[in-house]
Protein backbone atom coordinates (compact mmCIF):
# COMPACT_ATOMS: atom_id res chain seq x y z
CA UNK A 1 0.00 0.00 0.00
CA UNK A 2 1.41 3.40 -0.75
CA UNK A 3 1.39 5.92 2.05
CA UNK A 4 -0.33 9.12 1.33
CA UNK A 5 0.07 12.13 2.57
CA UNK A 6 -3.07 14.26 3.46
CA UNK A 7 -3.40 16.67 0.16
CA UNK A 8 -6.21 18.83 0.05
CA UNK A 9 -4.96 20.60 3.60
CA UNK A 10 -1.51 21.41 2.34
CA UNK A 11 -2.07 24.16 0.52
CA UNK A 12 -0.69 27.07 2.01
CA UNK A 13 2.95 28.35 2.36
CA UNK A 14 3.82 28.53 6.05
CA UNK A 15 6.86 29.62 8.29
CA UNK A 16 8.11 26.57 8.60
CA UNK A 17 10.13 26.80 4.76
CA UNK A 18 12.34 29.22 6.53
CA UNK A 19 13.22 27.16 9.82
CA UNK A 20 13.59 23.81 7.46
CA UNK A 21 16.07 26.30 4.43
CA UNK A 22 13.06 25.81 2.41
CA UNK A 23 13.17 28.72 -0.22
CA UNK A 24 9.20 28.72 -0.78
CA UNK A 25 7.68 25.37 0.77
CA UNK A 26 6.70 24.40 3.89
CA UNK A 27 7.88 21.20 5.45
CA UNK A 28 4.67 19.90 5.03
CA UNK A 29 4.35 20.79 1.46
CA UNK A 30 8.03 18.91 0.82
CA UNK A 31 7.17 15.64 2.57
CA UNK A 32 3.45 15.51 0.19
CA UNK A 33 5.65 15.83 -2.40
CA UNK A 34 8.04 12.98 -1.62
CA UNK A 35 5.36 11.10 -0.35
CA UNK A 36 2.41 11.20 -3.11
CA UNK A 37 4.80 13.05 -6.11
CA UNK A 38 3.34 15.45 -6.64
CA UNK A 39 2.28 19.06 -4.35
CA UNK A 40 -0.71 21.93 -4.87
CA UNK A 41 0.75 25.16 -4.28
CA UNK A 42 -0.95 28.65 -4.16
CA UNK A 43 0.42 32.06 -3.58
CA UNK A 44 2.90 31.67 -6.49
CA UNK A 45 1.84 34.25 -8.82
CA UNK A 46 -0.14 37.38 -7.81
CA UNK A 47 -3.81 38.31 -9.34
CA UNK A 48 -1.98 40.48 -11.72
CA UNK A 49 -0.09 37.84 -13.03
CA UNK A 50 -2.75 35.49 -13.71
CA UNK A 51 -5.20 38.27 -15.18
CA UNK A 52 -2.40 39.10 -17.64
CA UNK A 53 -1.48 35.60 -18.80
CA UNK A 54 -5.12 34.68 -19.25
CA UNK A 55 -5.69 37.45 -21.32
CA UNK A 56 -2.44 36.65 -23.38
CA UNK A 57 -3.60 33.14 -23.60
CA UNK A 58 -6.89 33.81 -25.06
CA UNK A 59 -5.36 36.38 -27.41
CA UNK A 60 -3.29 33.47 -28.52
CA UNK A 61 -5.31 30.77 -29.42
CA UNK A 62 -8.24 33.58 -30.95
CA UNK A 63 -5.53 34.61 -33.77
CA UNK A 64 -3.78 31.12 -33.56
CA UNK A 65 -7.01 29.33 -34.20
CA UNK A 66 -8.16 31.76 -37.08
CA UNK A 67 -4.80 31.36 -38.75
CA UNK A 68 -5.37 27.12 -38.40
CA UNK A 69 -7.82 25.91 -35.73
CA UNK A 70 -7.02 22.23 -37.32
CA UNK A 71 -3.52 22.76 -37.25
CA UNK A 72 -3.93 22.78 -33.43
CA UNK A 73 -5.41 19.73 -32.99
CA UNK A 74 -4.28 17.24 -29.92
CA UNK A 75 -6.52 14.73 -29.05
CA UNK A 76 -5.14 11.45 -28.72
CA UNK A 77 -5.88 8.65 -31.08
CA UNK A 78 -7.32 4.53 -30.68
CA UNK A 79 -9.95 2.86 -29.76
CA UNK A 80 -9.16 3.01 -25.64
CA UNK A 81 -9.33 6.71 -26.12
CA UNK A 82 -12.92 6.48 -27.81
CA UNK A 83 -14.18 4.54 -24.75
CA UNK A 84 -13.03 7.08 -22.26
CA UNK A 85 -14.57 9.16 -24.43
CA UNK A 86 -17.81 7.60 -24.58
CA UNK A 87 -17.71 7.71 -28.16
CA UNK A 88 -17.80 11.68 -28.24
CA UNK A 89 -16.80 14.18 -30.55
CA UNK A 90 -14.38 15.78 -28.20
CA UNK A 91 -11.49 17.66 -29.41
CA UNK A 92 -8.27 19.37 -27.40
CA UNK A 93 -6.42 22.34 -28.82
CA UNK A 94 -2.51 22.56 -28.17
CA UNK A 95 0.11 25.52 -28.58
CA UNK A 96 3.82 24.87 -27.55
CA UNK A 97 6.87 26.64 -27.33
CA UNK A 98 4.21 29.85 -25.61
CA UNK A 99 7.86 31.32 -24.52
CA UNK A 100 8.07 31.68 -28.35
CA UNK A 101 4.92 33.80 -29.12
CA UNK A 102 4.83 36.47 -25.89
CA UNK A 103 7.10 37.69 -23.35
CA UNK A 104 4.18 37.24 -20.88
CA UNK A 105 4.80 33.55 -21.00
CA UNK A 106 8.98 34.24 -20.54
CA UNK A 107 8.29 36.26 -17.38
CA UNK A 108 6.00 33.35 -16.48
CA UNK A 109 8.85 30.81 -16.45
CA UNK A 110 11.25 32.91 -15.17
CA UNK A 111 9.26 33.63 -12.22
CA UNK A 112 10.88 33.86 -8.81
CA UNK A 113 8.50 32.17 -6.72
CA UNK A 114 7.80 29.72 -8.95
CA UNK A 115 11.60 28.92 -9.46
CA UNK A 116 11.95 29.21 -5.49
CA UNK A 117 9.74 26.13 -5.14
CA UNK A 118 11.08 24.18 -7.46
CA UNK A 119 14.33 24.76 -6.04
CA UNK A 120 12.79 23.35 -3.12
CA UNK A 121 11.02 20.64 -4.90
CA UNK A 122 14.19 19.58 -7.17
CA UNK A 123 17.26 19.89 -4.69
CA UNK A 124 19.09 21.61 -6.89
CA UNK A 125 19.57 25.10 -7.98
CA UNK A 126 20.16 24.52 -11.42
CA UNK A 127 17.04 24.41 -12.96
CA UNK A 128 17.11 23.76 -16.95
CA UNK A 129 13.82 24.40 -19.11
CA UNK A 130 12.73 21.12 -21.41
CA UNK A 131 9.40 22.80 -22.97
CA UNK A 132 6.09 24.26 -22.22
CA UNK A 133 2.86 23.93 -23.66
CA UNK A 134 -1.16 25.22 -23.11
CA UNK A 135 -3.98 22.85 -23.70
CA UNK A 136 -7.24 24.16 -24.09
CA UNK A 137 -10.74 21.93 -23.83
CA UNK A 138 -13.39 23.78 -25.23
CA UNK A 139 -16.97 23.13 -23.36
CA UNK A 140 -19.03 20.31 -23.54
CA UNK A 141 -16.74 18.94 -25.67
CA UNK A 142 -13.13 18.83 -23.94
CA UNK A 143 -11.44 15.62 -24.44
CA UNK A 144 -9.62 13.71 -21.67
CA UNK A 145 -6.34 12.20 -21.28
CA UNK A 146 -5.28 8.51 -20.17
CA UNK A 147 -4.09 7.89 -17.11
CA UNK A 148 0.11 7.33 -18.27
CA UNK A 149 3.34 8.67 -16.97
CA UNK A 150 5.37 11.45 -19.03
CA UNK A 151 8.09 9.53 -18.89
CA UNK A 152 8.06 7.50 -22.58
CA UNK A 153 8.18 10.92 -24.22
CA UNK A 154 11.28 12.24 -22.58
CA UNK A 155 13.47 10.13 -20.53
CA UNK A 156 16.35 11.54 -18.19
CA UNK A 157 18.73 9.10 -16.66
CA UNK A 158 18.35 10.79 -13.15
CA UNK A 159 14.50 11.45 -13.72
CA UNK A 160 14.69 15.00 -12.27
CA UNK A 161 12.05 16.12 -14.65
CA UNK A 162 8.83 17.49 -13.26
CA UNK A 163 5.74 19.59 -14.41
CA UNK A 164 4.38 22.63 -13.43
CA UNK A 165 0.68 22.76 -14.22
CA UNK A 166 -0.75 26.19 -13.98
CA UNK A 167 -4.50 26.74 -13.22
CA UNK A 168 -5.87 29.32 -15.97
CA UNK A 169 -9.19 28.47 -14.38
CA UNK A 170 -10.73 26.99 -11.23
CA UNK A 171 -10.59 23.51 -12.10
CA UNK A 172 -12.62 20.02 -11.00
CA UNK A 173 -13.42 16.73 -12.14
CA UNK A 174 -16.34 18.68 -14.50
CA UNK A 175 -14.62 20.96 -16.55
CA UNK A 176 -11.65 18.39 -17.42
CA UNK A 177 -9.28 18.79 -14.01
CA UNK A 178 -5.80 16.67 -13.26
CA UNK A 179 -6.02 13.16 -12.02
CA UNK A 180 -3.60 11.29 -10.02
CA UNK A 181 -2.58 8.04 -8.58
CA UNK A 182 -0.57 9.67 -5.51
CA UNK A 183 2.47 8.07 -4.46
CA UNK A 184 2.88 6.02 -8.35
CA UNK A 185 5.84 7.69 -8.75
CA UNK A 186 7.78 5.24 -6.63
CA UNK A 187 6.67 2.49 -8.66
CA UNK A 188 9.39 3.79 -11.36
CA UNK A 189 8.75 3.04 -14.98
CA UNK A 190 5.62 1.49 -16.01
CA UNK A 191 4.78 -0.47 -19.61
CA UNK A 192 3.05 1.49 -21.80
CA UNK A 193 0.94 1.23 -24.81
CA UNK A 194 0.90 3.09 -27.39
CA UNK A 195 -0.90 4.20 -30.23
CA UNK A 196 0.36 6.68 -33.79
CA UNK A 197 -2.15 9.13 -34.83
CA UNK A 198 -2.35 10.14 -38.87
CA UNK A 199 0.42 12.70 -38.14
CA UNK A 200 2.89 9.91 -36.92
CA UNK A 201 2.49 11.38 -33.36
CA UNK A 202 3.55 8.69 -30.42
CA UNK A 203 0.62 8.63 -27.66
CA UNK A 204 1.69 6.60 -24.58
CA UNK A 205 -0.78 5.23 -21.68
CA UNK A 206 -0.58 2.95 -19.56
CA UNK A 207 -2.96 -0.55 -19.11
CA UNK A 208 -6.58 1.54 -18.59
CA UNK A 209 -8.04 -1.95 -17.55
CA UNK A 210 -5.22 -1.59 -14.10
CA UNK A 211 -5.41 1.70 -13.88
CA UNK A 212 -8.42 3.08 -14.93
CA UNK A 213 -9.27 7.06 -14.74
CA UNK A 214 -12.44 6.23 -12.67
CA UNK A 215 -9.89 5.00 -9.55
CA UNK A 216 -7.91 8.20 -9.59
CA UNK A 217 -7.79 11.34 -7.36
CA UNK A 218 -8.87 14.58 -8.65
CA UNK A 219 -6.73 17.36 -8.03
CA UNK A 220 -9.45 20.39 -7.98
CA UNK A 221 -7.85 23.92 -8.20
CA UNK A 222 -8.67 27.34 -8.25
CA UNK A 223 -7.71 29.83 -11.13
CA UNK A 224 -3.85 30.68 -10.46
CA UNK A 225 -2.93 27.56 -8.22
CA UNK A 226 -0.49 25.40 -9.55
CA UNK A 227 0.16 21.70 -9.44
CA UNK A 228 4.07 20.21 -9.54
CA UNK A 229 4.81 16.76 -9.85
CA UNK A 230 7.29 13.87 -11.50
CA UNK A 231 7.12 12.48 -14.84
CA UNK A 232 6.80 9.28 -13.16
CA UNK A 233 3.05 10.09 -11.71
CA UNK A 234 0.72 8.33 -13.28
CA UNK A 235 -2.48 10.86 -14.19
CA UNK A 236 -4.50 11.94 -16.42
CA UNK A 237 -7.71 14.53 -17.17
CA UNK A 238 -11.24 14.25 -17.27
CA UNK A 239 -13.96 14.83 -20.02
CA UNK A 240 -15.12 18.80 -20.09
CA UNK A 241 -18.93 18.58 -20.54
CA UNK A 242 -19.14 21.75 -18.30
CA UNK A 243 -20.28 25.18 -19.66
CA UNK A 244 -17.20 26.68 -19.93
CA UNK A 245 -13.56 26.24 -21.14
CA UNK A 246 -10.69 24.61 -19.26
CA UNK A 247 -7.50 26.44 -19.91
CA UNK A 248 -3.99 25.64 -18.71
CA UNK A 249 -0.50 26.28 -19.12
CA UNK A 250 2.33 23.63 -18.41
CA UNK A 251 6.32 24.15 -17.87
CA UNK A 252 8.53 21.33 -18.26
CA UNK A 253 11.68 21.42 -16.21
CA UNK A 254 14.45 19.17 -15.48
CA UNK A 255 18.12 19.31 -13.48
CA UNK A 256 20.96 20.43 -15.13
CA UNK A 257 22.86 17.45 -13.90
CA UNK A 258 20.49 14.63 -15.51
CA UNK A 259 20.93 13.66 -19.45
CA UNK A 260 18.41 12.51 -21.80
CA UNK A 261 18.81 8.82 -22.46
CA UNK A 262 17.09 9.34 -26.13
CA UNK A 263 17.64 11.66 -28.68
CA UNK A 264 13.84 13.14 -28.84
CA UNK A 265 10.81 15.53 -28.47
CA UNK A 266 13.41 18.57 -29.38
CA UNK A 267 11.61 21.99 -28.57
CA UNK A 268 11.76 25.99 -29.09
CA UNK A 269 14.53 27.02 -26.05
CA UNK A 270 15.04 23.92 -24.89
CA UNK A 271 18.21 23.77 -22.24
CA UNK A 272 17.45 27.21 -21.22
CA UNK A 273 19.04 27.92 -18.03
CA UNK A 274 16.54 29.13 -15.68
CA UNK A 275 18.38 29.15 -12.48
CA UNK A 276 21.82 28.18 -11.52
CA UNK A 277 24.53 26.79 -13.99
CA UNK A 278 24.80 24.43 -16.43
CA UNK A 279 28.06 23.25 -16.40
CA UNK A 280 27.57 20.57 -18.58
CA UNK A 281 27.00 22.68 -21.71
CA UNK A 282 30.29 22.46 -24.21
CA UNK A 283 31.09 25.61 -25.57
CA UNK A 284 33.04 24.91 -28.42
CA UNK A 285 32.52 26.62 -32.07
CA UNK A 286 31.74 22.66 -33.17
CA UNK A 287 29.05 23.04 -31.80
CA UNK A 288 27.38 26.39 -31.48
CA UNK A 289 24.94 25.81 -33.52
CA UNK A 290 23.51 23.22 -31.41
Amino acid sequence: MIKRVQFNDIVENISSSTMSGLKFLSSAQKECWRENGYVKLTNVFTPEEILEMSMEYDELFERKGRENIEGLEAVWAGNDMKKLSENRDVTVKSIHGLQMHSAVFTRIIMNSNLLDALEDIMDTKDILLHHTKAHLKPPEKGAPYLIHQDYPYFPHKKHTMCAVFIHVDDITSENGGLCVYPGSHKLGLLPSRMKINEENEKFYYVDPDRYPISAAVPVNAKKGEVIIFSYLLLHGSYLNLSNNPRRMFLIQVRGADDEPTEDTHKSPCQNLVLRGRNISRIATMATRFE
